[in-house]
């Protein structure tokens, strides 16, 4: 799941952008220059073998259009993961981190071959951080303060990586809307102005309480405060969610969004409570279940009544697989009949274990700290397996739960002076969210009134 801060006004200026495209085959052409929009990017760091810090809110630009003019092709930019902020140790080089990180070499190079100021980053400086966002095993965008007005911007694209200067900033300006389920989320969402990108971030947000696949209801609501971007008075482009209440089949779930003293940032309900669980349900995506939960059944190949003592997910060899909680491996290899196996031990009583899998990711040994949705292997039909599948076991103090239906616990919420502090930063959030309810139900009263 994405986590998301609270995000500050900032002051607003023009930004132009020098951005040299640099395809992996080609020499670099003529620097063009082009206006680049902003945007502000916050997450939770990780653990790696570097010195990770927490990354704050910090200005930099979507260089989608702007690779979009110098390639004259659609850009398809690699989903993310998550993002990092590295700061440079002594003597240490953009490969070293690289390697730390377990990125491809091939990345690093590509980035040393760009021009402009991207030659800056040969020459990198004990103290000075690094901001990356990662995906499952490529970078897929690097910023790095040049100065205090200018930022590098390294973003890969459909042909490469770009390199953007940015030289100014933005004004972040808080937008109301409301709606009502008659159809889809994303038919009702359009209606009321959300963005597909607001629309998933939606169902980002409140998807450990509702499943959008198949409990909306109609005449469900929602009510979303989001964050839009400006530069000199013009809309720039929709930010992200700050606050959204979703009100299914008669439950109301709220959300806002924070950044504690620390710069970690989540969504919470507003008494501080995480809108995360400590566990997401399902270890592999675009999977069905192929064998559930049942103490009783016959085992496919030994024909004898054998506990199944967890779920298998049906799925192509060599999907990946998650980690569905923060943890640390506790086993990697081969054990009998569940064939290759990892094993996770979490915070608490709870244990998780990853079956029949081809193998394991590189990095992934006994001892390593893993986190939610970190890919920790991939599937396969090692040990007793008829097919390709992951067998899923969620224990709770040894004892086999159901994954599917067993109660998640939330993550760890805010609490002592921190819960104050939160209280009063979301309080106005929570009063637009309720002006924007009101202006629906207003708007709802006013169409029935005309029927």
């Amino acid at each position: 799941m994405r986590r998301i801060a609270l995000v500050t006004a900032l002051c607003a200026s023009s930004a132009s952008a020098i951005v040299y495209y640099y395809p992996d085959s080609q020499t670099p052409p003529a620097p063009i220059v082009a206006t680049a929009p902003l945007t502000a990017q916050q997450a939770q760091p990780a653990a790696v073998s570097l010195d990770v810090v927490p990354l704050r809110p910090e200005l930099r630009i979507d260089t989608g259009s702007l690779m979009q003019v110098a390639s004259g092709n659609n850009v398809n930019v690699p989903p993310a993961s998550e993002w990092k902020m590295i700061r440079v140790g002594t003597g240490q080089n953009l490969s070293q981190i690289f390697a730390a990180l377990d990125l491809p070499a091939e990345d690093w190079m590509s980035i040393m071959k760009l021009g402009g100021d991207a030659a800056r980053l040969r020459h990198l400086r004990a103290g000075d951080t690094l901001n990356l966002r990662l995906g499952e095993d490529h970078l897929s965008e690097l910023t790095y303060a040049l100065d205090e007005t200018r930022t590098l911007d390294v973003r890969l694209g459909a042909k490469g990586f770009a390199a953007v200067t940015l030289t100014s900033a933005i004004e972040h300006r808080n937008v109301e809307t409301a709606g009502t389920i008659e159809d889809s989320l994303f038919t009702d969402g359009h209606k009321a102005n959300l963005s597909d990108r607001l629309i998933l971030q939606v169902a980002d947000i409140f998807d450990y309480d509702i499943d959008f696949a198949q409990d909306l209801q109609p005449g469900d609501r929602f009510s979303v405060v989001y964050d839009v971007l400006y530069r000199d008075g013009k809309k720039l482009r929709d930010g992200d969610i700050i606050a959204a209440e979703f009100t299914n089949n008669g439950q109301a779930y709220r959300a806002v969004r924070y950044q504690d003293s620390d710069g970690h940032v989540a969504y919470y309900t507003p008494d501080g409570q995480s809108m995360r669980k400590a566990f997401i349900r399902t270890p592999v995506d675009f999977a069905r279940i192929s064998s559930g939960f049942n103490l009783h059944r016959r085992h496919p190949i030994l024909n004898i009544i054998r506990a199944h003592k967890g779920v298998d997910y049906a799925a192509p060899i060599g999907t990946p697989v998650k980690a569905t909680g923060d943890g640390r491996i506790e086993f990697v290899g081969r054990k009998g009949g569940y064939g290759n196996l990892i094993v996770i031990k979490h915070w608490g009583p709870y244990e998780t274990a990853y079956g029949h899998l081809l193998r394991a990711r590189s990095g992934i040994t006994a001892g390593t700290k893993v986190r939610q949705g970190q890919v920790i292997g991939y599937v396969g039909m090692s040990g007793l397996a008829t097919g390709p599948h992951l067998h899923y076991e969620f224990r709770v103090d040894g004892i086999h739960k159901n994954p599917v239906t067993v109660a998640l616990p939330h993550a760890i919420p805010i609490y002592g002076g921190e819960l104050a502090r939160f209280k009063t930063s979301t309080m106005p959030l929570l009063a637009q969210l309720d002006a924007a309810k009101s202006s629906r139900l207003a708007q709802t009263s006013a169409n029935l009134g005309k029927d």
